[in-house]
């Protein structure tokens, strides 16, 4: 039952990610997992419940794939970090894509129905807890803060890659820099 369910859930964001909000329907989705017309509809009632599936299913994604790339980094090598940031942003805009492109399909769908944003809201706040977690590991004095940058940074670079792909794609100096300077140890003020 929860195997199927998540078939259909990976075949809905397949076709948020390809196809757009507007193309999110029951027969879509079941025509793109090959399940039984009308199963899409007896795991999700409503479109609302549907999109609060496939929240809480993207999170689930990306928290699996993003501890698989970040296991190996040493927590006293920030470069050890960009590489797994890196890494991850690179298979996010790659293999990843339609995942990628369906979580901006529904953020922009959310700027048109309001009703979406506690949903989204609630994905974001546990991808920035489990994020500040990470950087609390790597030495930030405010993991919080700097998790949230992390974030607006990742979001607009894989933007940008899907909307005006580069084939020639290196985030890391961007990463790097941005952790370095996340990351570097503070200085206390100098006495008067």
């Amino acid at each position: 039952m929860a195997r199927r369910r998540d078939q259909v859930l990976d075949a809905a964001i397949g076709v948020l990610g390809a196809e757009g909000s507007r193309r999110l329907t029951y027969q879509a989705v079941d025509t793109a997992a090959g399940v039984p017309s009308g199963t899409t509809s007896n795991y999700f009632r409503n479109r609302a419940a549907l999109i609060d599936g496939i929240v809480d299913h993207l999170q689930a994604l990306e928290r699996r794939d993003w501890e698989e790339f970040a296991r190996q980094a040493d927590p006293a090598d920030v470069s050890e970090l960009a590489d797994a940031v890196t890494r991850f942003l690179r298979y996010a805009t790659g293999p990843g894509r339609a995942r990628t492109a369906a979580r901006f399909a529904l953020c922009l769908e959310a700027s048109a129905r309001p009703e979406l944003r506690p949903t989204l809201t609630r994905g974001r706040q546990a991808v920035a807890g489990w994020g500040s977690e990470w950087l609390r590991r790597f030495g930030s004095p405010t993991p919080q803060r700097h998790c949230e940058l992390l974030l607006d940074y990742l979001d607009g670079a894989a933007f940008r890659q899907l909307a005006f792909p580069a084939a020639d794609f290196d985030p890391r100096p961007g990463v790097t820099e941005l952790l370095t300077r996340l990351l570097a140890p503070t200085e206390p003020p100098a006495a008067p």
